[in-house]
């Protein structure tokens, strides 16, 4: 199976209960997007820092700004999505979501996603952990989706053979 069929058109929005909502991120978010991670980057760093080397304790606002600057172009280009979680104001980013193409073997897609640390163990966080494999499951047309840090740990999934 290909990434996605050459007519998939990625959600733009998708609604959570209560208001949050998730969007694809853009180069414009890092004036929130920088301190959001910068403010829970050590335990962001505990769950994706061996696998992603991200984020970097050392990484700039110019940096960050950039790295969503590709993110964005990816997201253009159907390589790769990241969906940012904001309030329903859209003037708060309490997260992200992150859906690629498999890097290991055994799925489709590989989706991940956190919360800032304030939201961690919180409604919204509950909601979001429901929320994500229902949405991967309506919206988007993978058939073996692997939710990375929910199914298998992050060292699992780091052990796994490569995606051909």
């Amino acid at each position: 199976m290909t990434w996605l069929p050459p007519d998939f058109v990625h959600p733009v929005r998708a609604e959570l209960p209560g208001g949050p909502y998730l969007r694809p991120i853009t180069g414009a978010d890092a004036a929130i997007d920088y301190p959001t991670v910068m403010g829970s980057r050590e335990r962001l760093w505990e769950i994706f820092g061996e696998a992603w080397g991200w984020p970097a304790a050392t990484i700039t606002y110019e940096a960050n700004k950039a790295d969503l600057e590709r993110h964005e172009a990816e997201i253009a280009a159907h390589e790769s999505f990241n969906y940012v979680l904001l309030d329903a104001a859209g003037t708060t980013e309490y997260g992200c979501v992150y859906i690629d193409p498999p890097a290991k073997a055994g799925a489709d897609a590989e989706v991940s996603w956190w919360v800032v640390d304030e939201q961690v163990g919180s409604d919204l966080e509950r909601a979001l952990d429901a929320f994500v494999p229902r949405w991967i499951a309506e919206a988007w047309p993978f058939e073996r989706p692997r939710f990375i840090g929910r199914d298998l740990s992050w060292k699992e999934w780091l052990a796994l053979p490569d995606a051909g």
